[in-house]
């Protein structure tokens, strides 16, 4: 059925024949082990087990029946400015959703979406933890004509009319030689090996764990001194051994890049931005430029190695129920400083960036980021010591680069402050750039500790609606004179611009 069946009064519509079918698949995630946990336990049993059976049986046939009376119960009407959802069973439910205040728009298509050639559509707002409309499932081409009438605010532009408007400007496209580049920077296969080896170990008792680590040890330990190598000969066993360890994560890092980013672009159209990627599972965000609230570049080790940088940005939107897969984070997931900087003052426009000058933090007190890693090492030394002698003062051996790192780190801080937007740095390891509007700012707090006192610093930290972002918009280590200053600067600003969000 068609978007635009009558302009003065449009009807109600319902979502794809087959909605019901995913509704179904949905619940059959949630409840999926349960389920098996009743098959398993119930089949072990030898007489009586034909309770256990019906009883799945009725569970399976209740998320049929719900699933298809959502389905039946569900519609919604596209109106000139705002979308009507009437949903529910014995509680019936309308929401009136103004296109305006829908800060996102996610379609998402999974292998069995694109089978059928449907989508589902997420709508979100700056508030609340679910989303305003969640629609499983439409028709791929009325998910994206949808998604189309939310960008113009609802704006029933006619074909022929809407073929002659600007197409999306394409800002960031990754080919493949970039996603090899980002799998070897993420290394996501070591975070996916960790989170496995956890997930076993949680549900495997713990002695069947220590006892398989135990005995393949063992074996291997036996078998290497079968082999009767000399000392050179197994170093380089080893070595080679590890090599093909390093290699395969690698290969599976890539992997795992090119299917979570392939195809990723990075489009421009109606001041909103839309974010399309995925191999398998097909993601499409979008969302308006002023819904966003900062901006962070960030600059790992192996950033640098390759000469990367990421681009990510905080939204306004409500998100302890957001879905980190489907959440639009990074704009540039792996791009060239130029062309991170390049996006920053084309999505930023009047913003000088990079900065001309940082202004710097005091240096008094830089030792204070080596408290942590000092008592840390104290407390690893003392018992190192009391088990092993002299052995135990190795651990000392942090202190010195513990130092460096913390001497570094501070020396790095510095921020900038415009007309138009505050810029902060820090790291030096692990480098990042923080960037927020003036127009964005919520409030302002100035925090002195015993520390702070003793060296005349203060920390101040700048809130926006929906930065929740690492690390936080948080200048440390001003002089407390200056602090104030910047305060008081800051709060004259906000009190005579409106707040954007």
């Amino acid at each position: 059925m068609s978007l635009h069946d009558t302009p003065d009064e449009p009807r109600e519509q319902r979502l794809h024949p087959w909605s019901w079918l995913f509704e179904l698949q949905q619940h059959l995630q949630q409840f999926l082990l349960p389920l098996v946990a009743l098959l398993v336990f119930g089949s072990r049993r030898q007489d009586g087990e034909w309770p256990f059976h019906l009883v799945t049986l009725a569970v399976l046939l209740a998320m049929a029946g719900s699933a298809l009376l959502q389905y039946l119960t569900y519609r919604y009407r596209i109106g000139d400015d705002a979308l009507t959802v009437r949903s529910g069973i014995l509680e019936r439910t309308r929401r009136e959703i103004p296109f305006a205040r829908i800060h996102k728009v996610v379609v998402h298509q999974n292998l069995l979406h694109r089978l059928f050639g449907v989508a589902e559509l997420r709508l979100e707002s700056a508030a609340g933890n679910r989303p305003e409309a969640q629609m499983r499932v439409l028709r791929l081409q009325q998910a994206l004509e949808l998604e189309r009438l939310i960008r113009q605010g609802g704006t029933r532009v006619p074909l022929a009319a809407d073929s002659t408007q600007a197409a999306p400007g394409t800002l960031l496209a990754l080919p493949l030689p970039e996603l090899v580049r980002l799998g070897l920077i993420s290394n996501r296969a070591l975070v996916v090996a960790a989170a496995a080896i956890g997930a076993v170990w949680q549900m495997f008792p713990r002695e069947v764990a220590e006892d398989f680590v135990r005995d393949q040890g063992r074996q291997a330990m036996g078998y290497a001194s079968q082999l009767q190598l000399d000392s050179v000969p197994l170093a380089g066993t080893v070595a080679v051994v590890l090599l093909i360890g390093l290699l395969l994560m690698a290969a599976m890092s890539i992997a795992l890049a090119i299917v979570q980013y392939h195809g990723f672009r990075l489009s421009e159209a109606e001041r909103r931005l839309t974010v399309e990627r995925g191999l398998l599972t097909r993601l499409r965000s979008s969302v308006a430029h002023r819904r966003i609230q900062a901006w962070t570049l960030r600059e790992g080790v192996m950033h640098r190695l390759f000469r990367r940088r990421q681009l990510r940005v905080d939204i306004a939107s409500g998100g302890g129920q957001e879905q980190e897969g489907r959440a639009l984070k990074e704009l540039a997931p792996v791009a060239a400083p130029a062309a991170c900087d390049a996006l920053l003052r084309h999505l930023l426009p009047g913003v000088q960036w990079p900065p001309a000058q940082w202004q710097a933090v005091s240096m008094r007190g830089w030792w204070r980021l080596c408290l942590p890693a000092l008592i840390i090492v104290a407390a690893v030394t003392a018992l190192g010591c009391r088990q092993f002698g002299a052995w135990g003062l190795l651990p000392l051996l942090w202190l010195p680069w513990s130092a460096l790192n913390a001497h570094r780190q501070v020396a790095r801080m510095g921020y900038s402050i415009d007309p138009q937007r505050v810029a902060i740095r820090g790291g030096w390891w692990s480098r990042w750039w923080r960037v927020a509007e003036l127009d964005k700012l919520q409030a302002l707090r100035l925090d002195r500790s015993p520390l702070d006192h003793c060296f005349g610093t203060a920390t101040l930290t700048l809130d926006t609606a929906g930065a929740f972002g690492s690390p936080p918009l948080r200048l440390h280590f001003l002089e407390a004179a200056r602090a104030r200053e910047l305060m008081e600067q800051l709060g004259r600003e906000m009190a005579r611009r409106r707040l954007r969000w």
